[in-house]
């Protein structure tokens, strides 16, 4: 694991941190058991296999 040898003041570490960004989920429209509903890209398999039950 990286150490750093110095301390990173407060200023560069606040600077740092807000460079950081959540996105959010690609929605992908499905079908299920006849409802039209839309959810995230990564959990269509689910909802399709019926691991998942979406919400109303």
């Amino acid at each position: 694991m990286a150490v750093p040898k110095r301390k990173m003041s407060r200023s560069n570490t606040r600077h740092r941190r807000a460079q950081w960004k959540a996105t959010a989920p690609q929605l992908i429209p499905i079908t299920v058991d006849g409802s039209d509903y839309r959810v995230p890209q990564r959990l269509v398999k689910a909802y399709e296999r019926g691991l998942l039950r979406p919400e109303s």
